[in-house]
């Protein structure tokens, strides 16, 4: 009976429609928020920084650029892996060639590389859809690794493609340590998660959901689709593009184009597919699922194993892993196609009615 809006009256038309009308919603996310801020960096250990709380924000990140394009448009897309590497390699650049130049400023330019290759490699979606769509994009996955392997100028000049970065610094202070590290990737997450959120509720998002639900009949009433879906690949590839400058500055210091291969695009696939497609609570929900699982695996397969007395080697972990990780993809796809964060909505709304039936 907590979970209830009785009594929280509403005055104006902006009161109605703010993000989290529901008082007790806003002083979730506000305790979420002061822990993430103020109690995690006291509590965590190196380990759990580097190994699960850093991937997990920089991947909620790139899922919530992939779900803008795939699940608020409803344009398939298997080229987030190159984006990434687009928006890294873009602001390596920035970052080793202009003095002085704030790393801030290197990633936001270097999102912005990744919105103009994204624009280019979206073009084809004003004459395809689909899985013509998806070959389209998957296009720009290749002709990245092949550009960043071959085009030396990208690398520095380095023959085996790798580069590195270091002494970062961000208004000073250094980013020499984990707990800086994931403190500046939750402020960009939350600082572009709320942006994103609000524009998805605004009159440019309304026209990437008409056109995600049918297209013809969005531009008989009047929606531009190349207008839609340029802005939609634009506004995706940017996210995405700082996520992948965030994972090789701040996550990795030291990266190839390997490290924005075609898994990585379909890592971020089945982030938004598990998680929840149109739906920017889902891009955490799928993050926190891709990047616990494997660890939560490698570490309980063993136990398992030992307890009823067979041995199983590294190598039987790792396919483990990987049977166990595709039957639950299959499993959301078959059961739950909204992803968890239709089940979250679902509990909310039961919560809502609690202890009355329903």
């Amino acid at each position: 009976m907590f979970y209830r809006e009785n009594g929280q009256f509403k005055t104006s038309y902006r009161a109605d429609q703010q993000i989290l009308p529901i008082a007790q919603d806003r002083v979730a996310l506000f305790v979420l928020m002061g822990i993430a801020f103020l109690a995690v960096p006291f509590m965590a250990s190196d380990y759990i920084f580097r190994a699960i709380l850093i991937p997990f924000l920089i991947f909620s990140l790139a899922a919530i650029g992939v779900n803008i394009l795939v699940g608020y448009c409803g344009q398939i897309s298997l080229g987030s892996g190159a984006f990434m590497a687009v928006g890294a390699y873009g602001a390596y650049n920035f970052f080793i060639r202009v003095p002085g130049i704030p790393l801030v400023l290197a990633l936001i330019l270097g999102g912005v590389c990744a919105m103009l290759f994204g624009i280019l490699f979206g073009l084809p979606s004003l004459r395809v859809k689909g899985l013509y769509l998806a070959l389209a994009t998957l296009a720009a996955q290749f002709f990245s690794d092949w550009m960043f392997l071959r085009i030396q100028w990208f690398t520095n000049y380095s023959t085996s493609g790798s580069v590195s970065v270091s002494n970062l610094q961000v208004f000073g202070l250094p980013l020499n340590s984990p707990v800086t590290k994931y403190l500046f990737c939750l402020s960009v997450l939350v600082i572009i998660a709320v942006l994103a959120k609000n524009l998805v509720r605004g009159a440019v998002g309304r026209e990437w959901m008409a056109i995600r639900d049918m297209d013809v009949a969005a531009a008989v009433i009047g929606i531009r689709p190349m207008y839609a879906k340029l802005t939609a690949f634009a506004v995706s590839s940017f996210i995405v593009g700082v996520a992948g400058a965030l994972w090789a500055f701040v996550h990795l210091s030291a990266w190839e184009p390997a490290a924005f291969s075609v898994d990585v695009s379909f890592k971020l696939l089945f982030m938004v597919i598990i998680g929840g497609m149109g739906s920017i609570m889902g891009s955490f929900f799928g993050a926190a699922f891709i990047v616990i699982l494997p660890i939560a695996l490698s570490q309980l397969l063993p136990a398992l194993a030992s307890l009823i007395g067979v041995e199983i080697s590294t190598a039987g972990v790792s396919h483990a892993e990987l049977m166990i990780f595709g039957g639950l993809i299959v499993w959301f796809l078959i059961v739950e196609p909204h992803g968890l964060a239709k089940l979250w909505s679902m509990a909310k709304q039961k919560l809502r009615l609690w202890p009355f039936p329903h």
